[in-house]
């Protein structure tokens, strides 16, 4: 009887436990909405915070473009009036054969023909007695290869042509000297001024003989009216063919002692080429060995490299002739300097789309390598900063409702609002000034947070 009781006090007292272990389970896993948020509520972000920085800043252009040497040029023959004819093509050089000013760049009919350096192409012979801008050429180029031209005035006398006769015979050529038509020409005029001194002497004498028989006439009563205007006729006939004969002389004389100037040695057309910039390379060779050496021969550039780019439409007016421009390629182991020479004024021109203004640059040195042919990048410096300058990133600039630019310094264990005003902005980073507060390299500024991982 006892035993039975104590069974039935121990289930009840098995089901008064469940009862009460059940109630705290389901107590446990009741939650107010409070307490849901609170639960599920990301864990609080942490600021990123980067240092002001003092640096320059500087914004540029970034574009590539292709190496090449200067446009070419054509290289024409002018025919020689004082050879009388077109001579024959006897050597012609190599492409890419270089040529300084002075240097034979080819060989007609056995003539040298040299380049010298000129805005004017050759146009016509040029000896002694010529005058105009190409002997000013000519004579400057003299001067430049150590020729004493005497004076630079554009008039080729004989010192001019002293200085040609010593500039042919240091390249070891024979100096072009009169032809011989000129020398005939000047022996010609020796035989008519030889006639013409005898004609003067002569009608001297006669002068001389009338005016003596006039004086007799005169002197003698028995002469009559008739023979005294006999012999005056005859004193004035004398007297007009020694003024004839006197003025043929003069005129003679004069003639001859300008044959006599021109006579010294020559620069025939064919046998000098002006080019507006030295030295040259040869590009080109469209004339053969054995053909008339008459128009173009051959085209040549000049040894300055030049890059041919091109410039989005909204990037273009940016670029102004004379900016630097950094020139480099890392897989090439190329960098080296160049200057903007040409921006053009319209899109879609030499060779650039028209989404495109096309850009030319010039090399300031030439580098070891030939980079003819190749791609390089190129850096143009738009704008920059006079001198260092405090700056911070970009991200780390936001708008205030009120419209100013603010930054969060961390500053005394907390984060601070400070209000700029930005400048240039470029790379990433901008220039920023604090009014209102002091900014000091360093200081941590806010440019983003980060969420802590939930694990």
């Amino acid at each position: 009887m006892v035993t039975k009781r104590l069974n039935i006090l121990w289930t009840v007292l098995g089901v008064v436990g469940g009862m009460a272990l059940g109630g705290w389970y389901a107590g446990s896993r009741i939650q107010s909405p409070a307490e849901v948020a609170a639960r599920t509520a990301p864990p609080e972000p942490s600021p990123i915070l980067v240092p002001v920085e003092s640096r320059v800043l500087s914004s540029e252009i970034v574009t590539r473009g292709t190496v090449r040497f200067g446009l070419p040029q054509p290289i024409s023959i002018v025919p020689s009036a004082l050879k009388g004819g077109i001579g024959l093509i006897a050597a012609l050089p190599r492409p890419n054969t270089g040529f300084r000013e002075g240097e034979v760049i080819l060989a007609v009919s056995g003539r040298p023909v040299f380049v010298l350096r000129g805005e004017s192409p050759t146009f016509r012979d040029m000896s002694p007695g010529t005058r105009g801008g190409d002997v000013r050429q000519l004579e400057e180029a003299l001067a430049r290869l150590g020729f004493d031209p005497g004076p630079v005035d554009g008039i080729y006398d004989q010192r001019t042509s002293t200085a040609v006769e010593r500039w042919y015979r240091s390249s070891g050529r024979e100096p072009f000297g009169p032809t011989r038509e000129q020398r005939a020409a000047i022996i010609a005029l020796e035989r008519d001024l030889s006639d013409a001194v005898r004609g003067r002497l002569a009608a001297d004498a006669d002068v001389a003989a009338q005016t003596g028989e006039r004086a007799l006439i005169v002197l003698d009563p028995r002469q009559t009216k008739t023979a005294r205007a006999t012999v005056e006729a005859r004193l004035k006939t004398a007297q007009f063919d020694r003024k004839a004969m006197g003025k043929r002389a003069e005129r003679l004389e004069r003639e001859y002692a300008a044959a006599r100037e021109r006579l010294g040695f020559q620069v025939p057309a064919d046998e000098v080429i002006f080019l507006p910039a030295l030295p040259v390379r040869v590009h080109e060779v469209s004339a053969s060995v054995g053909a008339n050496a008459s128009g173009s021969v051959m085209s040549v550039t000049d040894n300055q490299l030049s890059i041919d780019s091109r410039l989005p439409i909204e990037t273009a007016p940016l670029v102004r002739a004379g900016m630097r421009v950094a020139v480099d390629e890392q897989a090439l182991g190329v960098k080296t300097t160049g200057v903007v020479e040409t921006v053009a004024n319209t899109p879609g021109t030499h060779g650039a789309d028209g989404y495109h203004f096309y850009l030319g640059v010039r090399l300031e040195s030439s580098p070891a390598r030939n980079l003819a042919g190749l791609s390089v990048r190129l850096t143009i410096p738009i704008e920059t900063t006079k001198g260092v300058v405090t700056v911070v990133p970009t991200s780390a600039l936001w708008l205030a409702a009120d419209g100013t630019t603010r930054l969060r310094v961390k500053r005394g264990g907390g984060l601070e609002y400070v209000t700029v005003q930005p400048g240039l902005s470029t790379g990433g980073y901008v220039e920023v000034t604090a009014p209102d507060a002091q900014l000091i390299p360093g200081e941590l500024v806010v440019v983003s947070s980060k969420t802590p991982e939930v694990r």
